[in-house]
């Protein structure tokens, strides 16, 4: 079994900035992707970033360039630096791990105000 701790959501106002951590824990075997995920209220949940064990990352276009993902294996953890942030960016933030099976966080969550 895998557990997935995000932190680091909060209210911010448009422009700000926040840096979001994943932590995994348990029975953790060859990841090959850590990412994340958001959900805002009446939508489906999207691809934000994701990060593979050998760096390469995948970026969302709506948030290219105010974004970064990075990954710290030795802790088994990844971050999410978000930066100029629009209120558009309000949503729930997953985390999400895939080694042979998928897991998900519980979900931080994220506002940006206007």
């Amino acid at each position: 079994q895998v557990q997935l701790v995000e932190s680091g959501g909060g209210l911010v106002q448009a422009g700000g900035s926040l840096r979001l951590s994943c932590v995994a824990s348990g029975r953790i075997f060859s990841i090959r992707t850590m990412g994340w995920y958001r959900q805002a209220p009446g939508k489906q949940r999207e691809l934000v970033a994701a990060i593979t064990s050998d760096g390469s990352t995948n970026y969302a276009d709506s948030v290219k360039g105010r974004f970064t993902i990075s990954r710290e294996s030795a802790k088994n953890a990844v971050y999410l630096q978000m930066n100029s942030l629009k209120p558009e960016d309000t949503g729930v933030y997953y985390c999400k791990l895939i080694n042979s099976q998928l897991y998900w966080g519980q979900g931080t969550e994220v506002t940006v105000s206007s």
